[in-house]
């Protein structure tokens, strides 16, 4: 099997945060959002069924654990998390990943979905760095 490595999308479209025990986490680049993205470190995964049962469950903690970071940097880029959204869609970019979106009432695509809805902003300078550091502290890395 050949050696994981996020799709180059990614690359594009995130900043690296660090390494879970199961999951590349990645931040996506929209300052609208708090939003972190969960990149199995397998290659070649196209699904969740993909995964054997221990790390189906591991996905699902962290998961959790990116929710709790999602919050975090929430309050740090002053966008109260009101509901989480977890998606694995993949239609775009094929390898398995699942996103942990921070949503609120009011957010520029509320109540739907955050897909296709606008182009985004970029998340930069120290936003991004409060965004970063918030995120890795609730990750614990």
């Amino acid at each position: 099997m050949s050696r994981f490595a996020p799709d180059p999308a990614f690359l594009t479209t995130s900043h690296p945060v660090g390494d879970l025990g199961l999951c590349h986490v990645r931040l996506q680049d929209d300052a609208r959002y708090p939003w972190l993205v969960l990149i199995p470190r397998l290659a070649g995964l196209r699904e969740i069924e993909d995964l054997d049962g221990p790390d189906r469950s591991r996905l699902m903690e962290e998961a959790i654990l990116a929710g709790q970071a999602v919050r975090a940097m929430g309050m740090a880029l002053s966008l109260p998390v009101d509901k989480l959204n977890l998606g694995a869609l993949g239609n775009v970019t094929a390898q398995l990943h699942l996103h942990v979106v921070g949503r609120r009432p009011g957010d520029p695509a509320w109540p739907g979905p955050v897909w296709g809805h606008s182009p985004a902003p970029a998340l930069e300078g120290s936003p991004l760095s409060a965004a970063l550091a918030a995120a890795r502290l609730a990750l614990g890395l």
